[in-house]
C-alpha cells in the first residue's frame, strides 16, 4: 500500500490513513467514543426529522429545512464515521482506491448540499424577519422544494465534477494520506503529476459551493440583525432573534471549520490543526445540530415532550 510506482487513482492499489495515528492502546477508547458520537448523532437527527413529520404544528417552511438538513446530517456523519470506526476496531487504516473515490464522492456531495441547504435557511429566516407581511406569499411550498432540490442537485454537480478529476491523477512513491478520510486536497498533495488543472477547478468550485453560500448566508444575517436592532422593545427583539439563533449557531461553527480546513495555507502547524477542524465539521457539527435545535427552540422542544 505505502510503496509503488506511478499510477493513477483507480489502481487497485489501496491508501493508507494515517491522521489517527497508530497507538494501539488507544483504539479502544476511539472506537467507543466514535461509536457513541455516531449513535448519538444518527439517534438524535432522525428524530428530529420523525418529529417535524408527526408533528402537525411542525409542519412549516423552517422545520422543512430542519428536517432535511437532519436527514443530510445522518447521511453525512454516514460517510464518515463507519470506516473510522471498521479501521479502529480492526487496526487496518487501508482503503481501496475506490472506496476512496467513493467516500469522496458521497462526502463532498453532502457537504456542498449543506453549504447551499444553510444558505436557503438563512433566506427563509430573513423573510420572515425582514418581511413578515410577505412571507407567506414568498416562502410557499414550492418555493421550499425548489431551494432544497436545488441544494442537492447543485452538491451532485459539483461532486461528480471533482470525484472525475481524481482518477486522472498519477500517484507515486507511497500512498499515505495524512487524513482520516479521503478528502480532495490530501489526495491532491499526493499526487506526482501536473495537477494545475484539478486545483484551478476545485479553486472554482470552491468559491461557488462554500464562499459565495457564505456570502449569500453573511448577506442575509447583517440585515436580520440590522432589522431587529429596530424593533423598539427588547422583548420583541428576543423573540425575533431567538427564530434564527439555532440556525446562526450552526452556521458559525460550519464555516468556522471549513474555512480554517480549506482557506489557510497548508503549512505543517496548520495541516495538523485543518484535521481537527475537519473532525470538527464533519463529526461534531452533524451531533451538535440536533442538541442546538433542541435545546434553543421551544417548539421542537414541546414536540419532544410529546
Amino acid at each position: 500500500v505505502e510503496k509503488g510506482g506511478r499510477d493513477n487513482g483507480t489502481s487497485p492499489l489501496g491508501f493508507l490513513l494515517v491522521a489517527m495515528g497508530n497507538v494501539p492502546t488507544a483504539q479502544t477508547a476511539l472506537f467507543l467514543l466514535s461509536l457513541i458520537i455516531y449513535l448519538v448523532t444518527v439517534v438524535g437527527n432522525i428524530l428530529i426529522v420523525v418529529l417535524v413529520v408527526a408533528e402537525q404544528h411542525l409542519h412549516t417552511p423552517m422545520y422543512f429545512f430542519l428536517g432535511n438538513l437532519s436527514s443530510l446530517e445522518t447521511f453525512y456523519s454516514s460517510a464518515i464515521l463507519p470506516r473510522l470506526l471498521a479501521s479502529f476496531l480492526t487496526g487496518d487504516r487501508t482503503i481501496s482506491a475506490h472506496g476512496c473515490m467513493a467516500q469522496f464522492y458521497f462526502f463532498a456531495t453532502l457537504a456542498t448540499t449543506e453549504c447551499y441547504l444553510l444558505a436557503a435557511m438563512s433566506y427563509d429566516r430573513y423573510l420572515a424577519v425582514c418581511q413578515p407581511l410577505h412571507y407567506a406569499s414568498l416562502m410557499t411550498w414550492k418555493v421550499c422544494l425548489q431551494l432544497v432540490a436545488g441544494s442537492w442537485l447543485l452538491g451532485l454537480l459539483v461532486s461528480t465534477v471533482l470525484t472525475s478529476l481524481l482518477p486522472q491523477l498519477q500517484f507515486c512513491g507511497p500512498r499515505t494520506i495524512n487524513h482520516f478520510f479521503c478528502d480532495f486536497t490530501p489526495l491532491l498533495e499526493l499526487a506526482c503529476g501536473d495537477t494545475s488543472m484539478a486545483t484551478l477547478v476545485a479553486f472554482v468550485f470552491g468559491f461557488l459551493d462554500v464562499v459565495f453560500p457564505f456570502l449569500f448566508t453573511l448577506a442575509s444575517y447583517v440585515c436580520i440583525i440590522a432589522a431587529i436592532l429596530r424593533i423598539p422593545s427588547n422583548v420583541g427583539r428576543q423573540k425575533a432573534f431567538s427564530t434564527c439563533s439555532a440556525h446562526l449557531t450552526i452556521v458559525a461553527a460550519f464555516y468556522g471549520s471549513l474555512f480554517v480546513v480549506y482557506v489557510l495555507p497548508r503549512t505543517a502547524p496548520l495541516r495538523q490543526l485543518s484535521k481537527v477542524f475537519s473532525f470538527f465539521y464533519t463529526v461534531l457539527t452533524p451531533l451538535v445540530n440536533p442538541l442546538v435545535y433542541s435545546l434553543r427552540n421551544r417548539e421542537v422542544r414541546e414536540a419532544l415532550r410529546k
